[in-house]
């Protein structure tokens, strides 16, 4: 979580402080669209899993709690790759 949290902020220079695990990152405008396919890369390159985005949804990229239970637990990541593959 450290990595999404460097990069939140340096996407985010005027961001103070840590990321509240249930901020919602879109409605804070904390991931935009231009940064959404590398934010994705980089959940992607920490997981060492691929996301196949039609198995997805916004929601999952919501909050960092729910990256975390979706891209980053061993029952997340196995589902995504379940899905994927």
């Amino acid at each position: 979580m450290e990595r999404i949290a460097a990069w939140l902020h340096e996407k985010n220079p005027g961001l103070d402080g840590p990321v509240d695990k249930d901020e919602d990152l879109i409605e804070a405008r904390l991931i935009d669209s231009m940064d959404f396919v590398e934010f994705v890369e980089l959940l992607e390159e920490i997981s060492g899993s691929s996301i196949d985005l039609q198995e997805v949804t916004i929601d999952d990229f919501r909050t960092l709690g729910r990256v975390e239970q979706r891209f980053l637990t061993p029952s997340g990541t196995a589902a995504a790759a379940t899905a994927a593959g």
